[in-house]
């Protein structure tokens, strides 16, 4: 086997490899006769059958078996003689003349094929003695314990019947029976017997609440609405509908209790042990915010100490990511990047700064990890690993299967523990001073917090995300409340 570069261009590189036909015969032969004491022909003895009488029968097969071990033991030489740190698995390319392929698969002419490959950059690790960093740190207010258990409180809150002649307002609870039709005709999941509908929670379709304002109990509506062109399910998305709704009954909301009833009812002994857990929960996210923020910082620091060429694939592949994601957002949120005030152009250039950048740290942080020996235990990926299994209830055992089967998928279980304990060294190499700040302070430009594997998604995603943001830290609250 013969080897030769032909091209080191930046971190592309090429190599072209020959193999001779003597070599091609021997392991061919080698094969054939290894062969030979396995196979089970009809009118032969078993490892008595001709190596000749095997060629014929088997011999392209055991070839291409010879050809695809070639290449991979030239890949292994490549690496190995030439200290090279591949982005990409190598890419082979055969010659496209079929007459010295067929010379080749019969051990009767040389095979001569190119590896192409784009290599990781060598990289030297830069000094942060210099880096000094500020890490907002914020106590937990009483008003915000107190304002969680409000939300909590008014999620669970009980209704009480106001009456037949009560008319329905914002913040009553109705319960409704309907008969949706598309063009005259019932569709699946349109109609619903005592189904409850809080005025003013936007659970239905759009416009579908503020029609039953001022409904009273008993009373029939025809409710008129369009379904949203994003709507989940795809054949009803944009198109109108009607709801023949009757109003069972309407029930004002009871007072607001915030006691040891309610600490019960999320598996608490009393308010104060209530209070305890949901002070304990908002420090937690205070904690992880803060972790947000100083880790961004110290990303920050990094990117500024670093400047090397970078795999082009790599960035190709990032930046398709970050755009396909862009793109779903904005056509999510009905938003043209003229209402960002932007150009494509100009958001493509942006983003695929953004795809540099998470390149080039994650590079940075993987070198900085291998030269501090940063490891991870097998307790460590099984802990991550459960976690995300019980994302999927009642999927549990098909999640975890794949995962053990599929060692990218687990290398993707793996990265983020990796980075979180690179990040935890590169701190303990650095200057950290802790600041007190307020709350809102903390979550200040959160849009622009960015994580070495994160890129954000602009302004119609961001409030997007805002909305639900008091409803997810309430549901995490009283989740961790009743654990």
């Amino acid at each position: 086997m013969n080897v030769t570069e032909t091209l080191s261009q930046g971190l592309k590189r090429e190599f072209q490899v020959v193999l001779n036909a003597a070599d091609l015969k021997t392991r061919l032969d080698d094969g054939l006769q290894g062969l030979q004491g396995k196979a089970r022909i009809n009118g032969f003895r078993p490892g008595k059958v001709p190596v000749a009488h095997l060629r014929r029968l088997y011999g392209r097969s055991v070839m291409a078996d010879v050809l695809q071990n070639a290449v991979n033991e030239a890949n292994q030489k490549i690496v190995a003689d030439n200290g090279l740190k591949l982005a990409f698995e190598p890419q082979i390319r055969f010659p496209e003349n079929k007459d010295e392929i067929e010379a080749a698969m019969e051990a009767k002419g040389d095979l001569a094929f190119t590896v192409a490959l784009e290599v990781l950059p060598k990289i030297e690790l830069a000094d942060i003695s210099d880096v000094s960093l500020v890490k907002p740190v914020a106590e937990v207010p009483e008003s915000e314990v107190d304002a969680a258990l409000e939300r909590m409180a008014s999620q669970n809150r009980s209704f009480t019947s106001k009456g037949e002649k009560a008319k329905a307002e914002k913040g009553d609870r109705l319960m409704i029976s309907f008969v949706g039709t598309l063009e005259g005709q019932p569709f699946d999941g349109g109609t619903g017997e005592g189904i409850p509908l809080d005025l003013g929670a936007g659970q239905f379709i759009p416009g579908f609440e503020d029609q039953l304002e001022g409904a009273k109990t008993g009373e029939k509506r025809t409710v008129k609405v369009t379904f949203p062109e994003n709507y989940t399910a795809t054949h009803l998305a944009g198109k109108p509908a009607e709801f023949e709704v009757t109003v069972d009954d309407v029930q004002g909301p009871d007072a607001l209790k915030i006691d040891d009833e309610l600490a019960k009812g999320f598996g608490m002994e009393s308010l104060d042990a209530l209070k305890s857990a949901v002070r304990e929960q908002i420090g937690r996210d205070f904690g992880a915010q803060s972790r947000r923020k100083i880790k961004k910082s110290l990303l920050d620091a990094l990117d500024g100490k670093y400047t090397f060429e970078l795999p082009p694939t790599l960035v190709e592949q990032e930046f398709a990511a970050v755009w396909s994601q862009v793109e779903a957002d904005m056509k999510d949120a009905k938003k043209t990047f003229a209402d960002e005030n932007t150009t494509e152009d100009e958001a493509r250039a942006e983003y695929r700064r953004i795809a540099e950048r998470r390149v080039r740290l994650g590079l940075v942080l993987a070198e900085i990890g291998e030269q501090a020996k940063v490891q991870i235990s097998d307790d460590e990926v099984t802990q991550a690993l459960v976690e995300r299994v019980r994302q999927f209830p009642g999927q549990e055992k098909q999640v975890w299967e794949f995962y053990q089967k599929n060692p990218q998928a687990l290398a993707e279980i793996r990265a983020p523990i990796f980075e979180e304990k690179v990040v935890d060294h590169l701190l303990s190499q650095v200057k950290v001073e802790d600041q007190t700040v307020s709350r809102e302070a903390l979550y200040a430009d959160e849009d622009a917090t960015e994580e070495a594997g994160e890129a954000k998604p602009k302004k119609a995603a961001a409030k997007k995300a805002k909305k639900s943001e008091a409803k997810a830290d309430d549901a995490a609250k009283a989740d961790d409340a009743s654990a």
